[in-house]
C-alpha cells in the first residue's frame, strides 16, 4: 500500500507506538484505568504494519472494520468515566483515531483505485504487484471529490491530534512516554491517509 521510502518509515513509527503500548501494559498495569485505551493503541499498531506490507482482501479488511468499530463502543463509556477536561480529550483523540482507522480501511479501495497510476485498480490494497490487476485507461477514475474531503477531514483531525499530545507531553512529565506515543501514532496515520489518494 505504501512505496518506499514510507514504507520503512511508517513500520518503524508503528513498532515504537505499538511497543510503547506494550511497554505501558506491562510496566503500567491498569495504567489508570486505560487498559482498553492501550490494548486499542497495540492492536492499531500492528494493524497499522499489516497494511503496509500484506495484501489484504475483503474478509480481512472488514474483520478490521468490525474489530476497530468494537473497540471504539468499548471506549465510549470512559467519556463518561473519565474526569477533567484533559483527560476527556485524550478519549476523544483516541476516538477520532479509531474512526479514521475505520475509515481508512474502507474508503482503501475508492481512494487508491488511481493512486499508482492511470490503468490500475486494486482490490482491497494496493502499492504491491500482487494485489494489482490492470485496467483499460478508460475505467481508471480519480477518487470522488467527497471522498477526497473527508480523507482531508481526517488528517486535519490527525494532527490536531498530533499538536494536543505533544502538550501533553510536555505539560504531564509522568505520562510522557504514552502521550509521545500516541502522538507518533496520529503521525503515522495521518501520513497515510495524505499518501493514499496521492
Amino acid at each position: 500500500m505504501v512505496d518506499p521510502p514510507w514504507d520503512l518509515l511508517l513500520t518503524v513509527a508503528f513498532v515504537l507506538t505499538g511497543t510503547s503500548g506494550i511497554w505501558t501494559l506491562v510496566v503500567c498495569p491498569g495504567s489508570g484505568g486505560q487498559t482498553v485505551l492501550h490494548v486499542n493503541h497495540t492492536v492499531m499498531s500492528a494493524a497499522m504494519i499489516l497494511m503496509i506490507w500484506v495484501i489484504l482482501w475483503d474478509a480481512a479488511v472488514w474483520a478490521q472494520v468490525a474489530l476497530f468499530g468494537i473497540l471504539t463502543v468499548v471506549l465510549l463509556p470512559a467519556l463518561h468515566r473519565t474526569s477533567g477536561r484533559a483527560r476527556r480529550a485524550d478519549i476523544v483523540g483516541h476516538l477520532a483515531l479509531n474512526a479514521a482507522m475505520i475509515w481508512m480501511l474502507a474508503a482503501m479501495p475508492l481512494l487508491m483505485s488511481d493512486a499508482h497510476g492511470a490503468g490500475t485498480h486494486t482490490s482491497g490494497h494496493a502499492g504491491h504487484s500482487g494485489a494489482t490487476a490492470v485496467l483499460p485507461p478508460a475505467t481508471a477514475a480519480a477518487a470522488p471529490g467527497w471522498a477526497i474531503l473527508v480523507n482531508s477531514l481526517f488528517v486535519a483531525a490527525c494532527a490536531a491530534g498530533v499538536i494536543w499530545w505533544l502538550l501533553r507531553a510536555a505539560a504531564i512529565r509522568e505520562h510522557r512516554l504514552p502521550a509521545l506515543g500516541h502522538g507518533l501514532m496520529a503521525t503515522g496515520m495521518g501520513t497515510m491517509l495524505l499518501l493514499m489518494p496521492a
